[in-house]
């Protein structure tokens, strides 16, 4: 049996920050999302960019890491903002009334 498998990299622009995700946000590889996106609000970002472009799947814990993430983002008055994500994303997203989170 193969681990799904998560890439996680970071980019930052002053108090901007881009992640790029490429593999699977399921209950394996969440745990690795929250945290990268915790450190980025512990660093100070302001805003992060978070891109789906290469994430196949994303299932109801993926979606658990960025609403809890934006939900601390907007405590600490910063923005996080999901970007591309692969049609059974976005579907999650709308269905849950998370799709705010796209653009």
């Amino acid at each position: 049996m193969t681990l799904p498998q998560l890439n996680i990299y970071r980019h930052d622009r002053g108090r901007r920050a881009l992640i790029t995700l490429a593999g699977e946000n399921d209950p394996a590889t969440a745990p690795q999302v929250r945290a990268a996106l915790e450190r980025c609000l512990n660093d100070g970002i302001t805003t992060i960019d978070v891109d789906l472009t290469t994430v196949g799947l994303c299932d109801n814990s993926g979606l658990s890491v960025f609403l809890g993430a934006s939900r601390h983002a907007a405590e600490t008055h910063a923005s996080l903002r999901l970007h591309h994500p692969f049609p059974q994303t976005a579907w999650l997203l709308a269905d849950t009334g998370s799709d705010l989170l796209v653009l």
